[in-house]
């Protein structure tokens, strides 16, 4: 927690000191009460005694009760204040640095956990801080103020509230180690609520056309109930606390009035309006202190969740990423365009094996170079070295002539137009989604995103939709069949104007007549601009300039179709398995 609170800026620091001057003057307001109250019942007890003397003693008592609420008002508003800043800042710190991870560290926090950590766990943190300035300073504070007050004015009364002050310290701590452990579970049980939850809305398709409504239900209600039944522990945790310090505060008030009961009908006459007058102030007193002990007991139930999700935030601010940037922002004037890979390997961390070996082979400006092969063979672990989303474990990866790893990440996405195997779409409109990123494009005219969706072969379906380019884009185009998602992410690559293209199957979605023409539309207007293809199909990559074949992470084979075919089994044996003996002879 105090790791997380060094993220405080100075202007936050300023404001809880003088939120804390707020404070100690609450404390000197509310322990001066008594004072007063003393004084109006010494006085209503002593014969003789103006009445103007009781309203000043009363008008001081009331000013100090306006004075304490008004202090509290500040403290409050300071402390709501601070928590909402602070927290704004470090969750826009999270969203950075999650943007900033590779796909290594987003696998190993997880998706559902990092937005568990973006808005639980923060809240956790912000309830803490808003508490804990208005309790967690003022509760010390007035305990050894109090304490102070009331030293030296019963030897008896004394003793009484330190048994009381000694039991109420036993149950609370007896309580908090049967409940801390469930705290700490709480927060990995939000995140499997999280993940559950999640993964019913993505795929509420498949969950309805498999009938699985009931299985989703029955996990979802798993996850609930272990998160419940913990809630439900810690809470009877605290109910139970609740009535036993009310309790002992009931039973300390008893005995204060018991012992003073004895001490003032064993005292001289002269002595006993001395005797009331203290056993007024110190009740006063001793209620003081035992509410300070109730400020901390609601602190006890903030602290353990807000230390957990504070220890749970600073493991994503602290963790460095894997990717790191380097300085170059372009490559060799006469390899604009090229991509090399020398004696690349690749390991997935905590993999025992190689995903990708020895993988050599260069694709020249202007050059098309598809990939296929099997299933887990490496094609996509390939191509997503090149925009660094891992870093090779042995080898290089050149663009330019340079290895990525001397590129800013910035120059070096900035190079290439990169199409996923699952089309991605942003909620928002047809022009917002194409003229995306930081490509120089974001103030591109309704002409230039017309053409880009023209060269995807999506003119046709956006032109037909209500408001054509301003047409609205649901979130995850949800509004949009998967062709069109396709040709909508095809688009905004082509909308970039990059050095290369990067397909990642992205073809697979189209139809042969759409594939084809979108192809021809591309190697057409794309002149110049290398292209590497990821396909599972042999008829989107017939006309490539080389094709590389991949086996199990290994290249099989390396040259045209009609090469291939001649000299690559694996290849054949795809080609055997999509294609006819007269399609093949042709």
């Amino acid at each position: 927690m105090f790791r997380l609170l060094k993220r405080m800026k100075a202007a936050e620091w300023l404001q809880a000191l003088i939120s804390l001057a707020f404070i100690v003057s609450q404390v000197w307001l509310d322990l001066k009460l008594p004072d007063y109250m003393s004084e109006i019942t010494r006085l209503t007890q002593t014969p003789g005694s103006a009445i103007s003397d009781i309203w000043l003693a009363g008008g001081s008592m009331l000013l100090c009760a306006l004075g304490s609420v008004a202090s509290a008002v500040i403290v409050g508003f300071l402390a709501a204040r601070i928590a909402a800043s602070f927290s704004q800042r470090i969750r826009s710190q999270l969203f950075s640095k999650v943007d900033s991870f590779s796909m290594e560290e987003i696998n190993r926090f997880s998706t559902d956990s990092l937005i568990t950590r973006s808005t639980n766990d923060i809240t956790q943190v912000q309830m803490l801080i808003t508490m804990g300035l208005q309790m967690i300073i003022k509760a010390p504070i007035m305990v050894i103020w109090a304490v102070g007050k009331i030293a030296g004015k019963g030897l008896e009364w004394s003793l009484a509230t330190g048994v009381t002050v000694l039991i109420m310290i036993a149950v609370i701590s007896v309580m908090m180690t049967l409940v801390l452990p469930k705290f700490r579970q709480m927060q990995t049980l939000t995140d499997n609520l999280t993940r559950v939850t999640r993964e019913n809305l993505t795929g509420l398709r498949v969950v309805r056309a498999y009938n699985a409504e009931p299985y989703q239900e029955q996990k979802f209600e798993v996850a609930n109930t272990e998160l419940t039944a913990t809630q439900l522990f810690t809470n009877r945790g605290m109910a139970i606390m609740m009535p036993i310090i009310s309790t002992l505060m009931s039973a300390l008030t008893l005995a204060i009035y018991w012992i003073g009961a004895i001490l003032i009908n064993s005292a001289g006459l002269m002595d006993r309006l001395t005797l009331f007058s203290n056993m007024v102030v110190f009740s006063a007193y001793a209620m003081q202190v035992i509410m300070s002990f109730m400020m901390l007991v609601l602190i006890f139930v903030l602290w353990p969740r807000a230390s957990v999700s504070a220890k749970r935030i600073n493991e994503v601010l602290e963790t460095k990423p894997s990717i790191i940037d380097g300085t170059k922002t372009e490559g060799e004037a006469g390899k604009r365009g090229e991509i090399e890979f020398r004696n690349v390997s690749f390991r997935y961390p905590g993999a025992v094996d190689d995903v990708l070996s020895d993988i050599s082979f260069i694709a020249r400006r202007g050059e098309t170079v598809a990939f296929i092969g099997s299933t887990g063979s490496g094609k996509t672990t390939l191509i997503n070295l090149i925009p660094r989303f891992y870093d090779a474990t042995a080898g290089e990866v050149l663009v330019d002539g340079i290895s990525v790893r001397q590129y800013t990440q910035d120059a070096l996405h900035n190079k290439i137009g990169y199409v996923p195997q699952k089309a991605v779409t942003f909620r928002g409109t047809v022009k917002s989604n194409i003229a995306y990123g930081d490509n120089g494009k974001e103030s591109a005219n309704v002409d230039e995103i017309a053409a880009a969706m023209r060269i995807a072969q999506g003119a046709d379906f956006v032109e037909q939709m209500d408001g054509t380019y301003d047409a609205e884009i649901a979130q995850g185009g949800s509004n949009l069949s998967g062709g069109q998602k396709q040709r909508l992410a095809i688009a905004r690559a082509v909308a970039r104007e990059p050095e290369i293209y990067i397909f990642d199957d992205s073809f697979s979605a189209l139809d042969y007549k759409t594939d084809r023409a979108l192809r021809t539309a591309l190697r057409r207007e794309t002149a110049g601009v290398t292209s590497l293809i990821v396909a599972q199909r042999i008829g989107t990559i017939l006309d490539a300039d080389r094709i590389i074949v991949l086996n199990e992470g290994q290249i099989a084979g390396n040259g045209t179709h009609k090469e291939l075919l001649k000299t690559c089994d694996v290849y054949k044996e795809i080609a055997m398995s999509q294609l006819s003996e007269e399609e093949l002879s042709a």
